[in-house]
C-alpha cells in the first residue's frame, strides 16, 4: 500500500505545488506529505454538512421532509431539508445573481464573500425552481448549513461538533493557495455559504473522519446512507456523499472540492473496508488518480 501511496502522490505532484495522499485499509495508515497542512477542502465540507443534518435530524431537532422556508420564510415552500443535501431541491447552482459575476470575472479573489444571510435570503426569493431532480447545487447546500444555524442558534464551526478533528473547520489558517497556472491566490471565506465549501482542514484530520466513515458506528453516519437519489444506473446520491458503482457490483462514496487555490478529494469502499484522502495546494482536480488508488486498494 505504501508503494502505491507513494506512487500516487507523485503522479499528482506533476503541475502542482504541494500533494497529500492517504490510505486507509483496515488498521493501516499509508500518508505521503504533510498530514499536517491545512488545506481549504471545497466541496468536501457538504459531506460534513450533511452529517450535522443527520444527527440532528436523529436529535429530533429538524426533519428531513421538513419544508425549508420553517427556517428560511423567504424559501419556496415545496423545497424539503433532505433535498439540499441530496442536490434535488431545483436551486441552480449557485446563488441567484452570482451566474453573470461569476462569468464576467472567473479569477476574482474571494467569489463568495458577499454571500451572507441577506443577499441569500435575496437571491432564494429571486430564483425560479427547476424541476426536482438531481441538480448539482452550491446554493442548496450553502442553505442547508445555514437553515441548520439558524434553528439550533449555533454557528457553523459549532454546528458540526467533528469528534477528534483537531484542525478542521473555518477560521483555521490554510497553507498558501496556488491556481491552476501555479500563481499563489487569496483564501475564501464563504460567509454564510460556508455549508457549501467553507471549512479547512488536514489529511490527518480527514483520515480521522474517514475512519469513522468506515466503522459506521456512529448512528448518524449510518443514518446519511439510508437516503438515497437514484441519478443514473450506476450514480447515486446520499445524504453529502456520492456514490458510484463499479463493474463487477463494487460500490463506492466519494466527494471533491475545490476553491481558487485548493482542491481535494475524499472516497471509500465500506464493504472492503478502504479509503483515500488526496489534498493539494494548486486548482487542480485529481479524481482520477484518487479514484483509482481506492479502487486498486478494494481489489487486495
Amino acid at each position: 500500500m505504501r508503494h502505491r501511496v507513494e506512487r500516487t502522490a507523485s503522479l499528482l505532484g506533476h503541475k502542482r505545488d504541494r500533494v497529500v495522499v492517504a490510505a486507509i485499509a483496515g488498521d493501516t495508515v499509508e500518508i505521503a506529505g504533510d498530514a499536517d497542512a491545512v488545506h481549504e477542502i471545497g466541496s468536501l465540507t457538504k459531506v460534513f454538512t450533511a452529517l450535522a443534518l443527520s444527527r440532528l435530524t436523529l436529535d429530533g431537532v429538524v426533519g428531513l421532509d421538513e419544508p425549508l422556508a420553517d427556517l428560511l420564510p423567504s424559501a419556496p415552500p415545496r423545497i424539503q431539508l433532505q433535498e439540499l443535501a441530496t442536490h434535488t431541491s431545483g436551486l441552480p447552482r449557485l446563488p441567484t445573481g452570482m451566474l453573470l459575476s461569476a462569468l464576467l470575472n472567473p479569477g476574482q479573489p474571494d467569489p463568495y464573500a458577499r454571500c451572507d444571510a441577506d443577499f441569500l435570503e435575496a437571491a432564494l426569493r429571486r430564483t425560479r425552481l427547476k424541476a426536482s431532480r438531481f441538480r448539482y447545487s452550491n446554493f442548496g447546500a450553502g442553505l442547508l448549513g445555514l437553515a441548520l444555524s439558524r434553528r439550533t442558534g449555533l454557528g457553523y464551526d459549532d454546528l458540526l461538533r467533528p469528534p477528534g478533528l483537531k484542525s478542521t473547520g473555518l477560521s483555521v489558517t490554510p497553507i498558501q493557495g496556488h491556481n491552476a497556472r501555479g500563481k499563489p491566490v487569496p483564501p475564501w471565506h464563504l460567509a454564510d455559504l460556508a455549508g457549501a465549501g467553507g471549512l479547512r482542514s488536514t489529511a490527518a484530520d480527514l483520515v480521522t473522519f474517514l475512519r469513522a466513515q468506515l466503522a459506521a458506528e456512529d448512528e448518524a453516519i449510518r443514518f446519511t446512507r439510508s437516503v438515497r437519489h437514484d441519478i443514473n444506473p450506476y450514480a447515486w446520491a446520499h445524504l453529502g456523499w456520492m456514490g458510484r458503482r463499479l463493474p463487477g457490483g463494487r460500490e463506492q462514496l466519494w466527494h471533491n472540492g475545490g476553491t481558487g487555490g485548493f482542491c481535494s478529494f475524499a472516497g471509500l469502499e465500506p464493504a472492503r473496508g478502504v479509503a483515500v484522502v488526496a489534498l493539494t495546494d494548486t486548482a487542480r482536480l485529481m479524481d482520477r488518480p484518487a479514484l483509482e488508488l481506492l479502487t486498486a486498494m478494494g481489489e487486495d
